[in-house]
């Protein structure tokens, strides 16, 4: 089941995706399934598929990724935020900042939260996720090794692609997951490489602060991270979810 936010009619719209045709939804998308749904709609484009108030990234987090970067397997997850100002859409152009180096691409499964979740137990934390998205953690990666602590790198406005859509009941434990430049794959792993599961990074990070429902919880790039340069196009598909693609510019 795929959950779309577009803009239709001038605001912006919950659809349903029904034998290939986008459906509006009738009532809060948060209330969960099963979904009442009408008339098929004509969207004037996809919208991000939710406007978090943050969204919690976990980094190195991924076996392979730990391998490639010559570090070792972290005892717990390493927890930074990006903000909501940097949630762009499907289509929308990431916009590289000119003055700060290197601006590399990381291709990342989302768990969108549900409901508010705080202290939750890890048998109990995939109750509370709505749904799975594919984000982009786009990384000014000289500034995060400057600064140590990830928010400048990471926090720039158009550094947080998510989408194209919400897709629910999704089980996250072994999907394919790739990263493609001008159509060229640069990476490409499955989430049984993860770390830490879904259900234990929602723990960790509830015990510290309690999530939203429309909060993302991204969790960690595999190996082939690299930069983007104007006039690339790059692309996040996830298994089960579809492909997220962003045009780059200065």
């Amino acid at each position: 089941m795929k959950l779309f936010r577009v803009e239709h009619d001038g605001g912006a719209k919950y659809a349903l995706e029904v034998d290939g045709a986008l459906r509006q939804v009738d009532g809060d998308i948060f209330a969960g399934p099963p979904y009442r749904y009408g008339a098929e709609i004509k969207p004037a484009r996809i919208l991000a598929p939710v406007t978090p108030s943050k969204i919690v990234a976990i980094g190195l987090n991924y076996k392979d990724h730990a391998a490639e970067m010559n570090k070792p397997l972290p005892a717990e997850p390493l927890m930074f935020m990006k903000p909501s100002t940097s949630v762009i859409g499907t289509l929308d152009t990431i916009r590289l900042p000119t003055v700060h180096g290197r601006i590399d691409y990381e291709g990342e499964l989302g768990a969108v939260i549900g409901k508010l979740t705080y202290r939750v137990r890890a048998d109990q934390a995939l109750a509370h996720v709505l749904g799975y998205t594919c984000v982009n953690d786009v990384t000014a990666r000289d500034l995060q090794k400057k600064d140590v602590q990830y928010t400048r790198a990471k926090g720039f406005d158009t550094f947080a692609p998510i989408g194209p859509c919400i897709a629910v009941g999704l089980d996250s434990a072994a999907l394919d997951i790739q990263t493609r430049v001008n159509g060229e794959v640069r990476q490409s792993s499955n989430t049984r490489q993860l770390i830490f599961a879904v259900r234990e990074i929602i723990a960790f990070v509830s015990a510290v602060m309690t999530l939203l429902p429309g909060d993302i919880i991204s969790t960690g790039t595999p190996s082939g991270v690299g930069p983007l340069q104007p006039g690339d196009r790059v692309s996040v598909s996830i298994e089960g979810i579809g492909e997220l693609v962003n045009p780059v510019t200065e």
